[in-house]
């Protein structure tokens, strides 16, 4: 005979999850690393430098720093690394276009200053 048209067997007692419970979790922790928690805001300042603002730049390269040496004292506690080098360096190419930056201002002026009024405004 066939079953077609019987009513299917009810779902077996439980959680919905099929009869498997989740692991326990490990003893003595929250398990695996986490993400430190100023590794993404170092990213965007580090962006933010060498797009549109490099003084930020400055903010980045030290907040980096700092989160760098608090990863490099607890390795196994955090897991984006990567992420806060990159900020810092993104922060230091900022700073680099805001020397740079300085050093143009500065030698438009010094050329403004050695070439007078050129406007032509005698009287």
């Amino acid at each position: 005979m066939s079953d077609y048209g019987s009513t299917p067997p009810p779902p077996p007692p439980g959680d919905g999850s099929g009869g498997y419970a989740a692991p326990p979790p490990p003893a003595g922790g929250t398990g695996g690393p986490v993400d430190h928690p100023k590794g993404i805001t170092i990213l965007v300042l580090g962006i933010l430098s060498v797009v549109c603002c490099s003084p930020l730049g400055i903010v980045a390269l030290v907040m980096g720093n700092n989160a760098l040496k608090e990863i490099d004292a607890n390795p196994s506690a955090y897991s984006n690394r990567q992420i806060v080098q990159i900020g810092r360096i993104l922060g230091i190419i900022g700073i680099v276009f805001l020397v740079l930056g300085i050093i143009w201002f500065l030698f438009l002026g010094g050329l403004a200053a050695v070439s007078g009024d050129a406007s032509g405004s005698s009287l």
